[in-house]
């Protein structure tokens, strides 16, 4: 069993957060888990969680977002906590993972500017050499952007945007959410049996699940 610390940013797709953190406990680790001001706002939006202003609810609303059993394995900390234990080194945190990573966020780990708890997780992970993943989902993209990403890419982090394949031929959200989070827990080195592992192309290609693909309003005509 392992401990691993996920940060909730403003970012958009919390969903994402969900099912990392749910996952994380499912194959028998412990999760950390603290979410900025900005993360609390979206939460609420996204999923009806109130986490309070500034997280100072999020663990009495664990149980009801994620269900008494995951909640019992995840501990809570408010961002302004500088003294909790993801805050050092000493800690031994296996990886840390923000799900999702708005690009203020990001832009502060490159610069290596900590102004809060999910930041200074980050930054202990990249002075440790453990592994740091981040899941942003801004889209477009600017060079700003860009070159943030490829900076703190250099410095040994995963960038795992929010950007679900289609080739697995997902029949729900859920199906989409969960290829990601698969993606996820294997670049954070978890075994998990989220989703199915590709075997080859056995089966015949499906029917245009999408009016526009062929045919459709807007699609080609033949």
């Amino acid at each position: 069993m392992s401990r691993f610390f996920v940060g909730i940013t403003g970012a958009s797709g919390h969903v994402y957060a969900q099912g990392v953190v749910a996952e994380l406990v499912r194959a028998g680790h412990e999760v950390d888990l603290s979410i900025t001001s900005a993360g609390c706002r979206v939460l609420r939006h996204e999923l009806g969680v109130e986490a309070g202003e500034r997280g100072e609810r999020l663990a009495s609303s664990l149980p009801g977002w994620l269900g008494e059993e995951i909640a019992a394995a995840v501990r809570v900390f408010h961002s302004d906590d500088i003294g909790a234990p993801p805050a050092s080194g000493t800690a031994l945190t296996r990886a840390v993972a923000i799900v999702p990573c708005s690009m203020g966020t990001l832009a502060r780990i490159t610069a290596g500017f900590s102004s809060n708890l999910v930041e200074r997780a980050a930054d202990v992970a990249l002075k440790e050499g453990r592994t740091l993943m981040v899941m942003p989902r801004e889209t477009p993209l600017s060079e700003l952007h860009l070159e943030n990403l490829l900076r703190l890419a250099r410095m040994g982090a995963v960038i795992l945007p929010c950007a679900p394949g289609f080739y697995h031929r997902p029949k729900t959200l859920d199906d989409l959410v969960a290829h990601l989070v698969g993606k996820a827990l294997d670049r954070l080195g978890v075994e998990h049996a989220v989703v199915e592992r590709w075997t080859g192309e056995d089966e015949p290609p499906p029917e245009p699940g999408i009016e526009m693909l062929k045919g459709g309003p807007g699609g080609d005509q033949e």
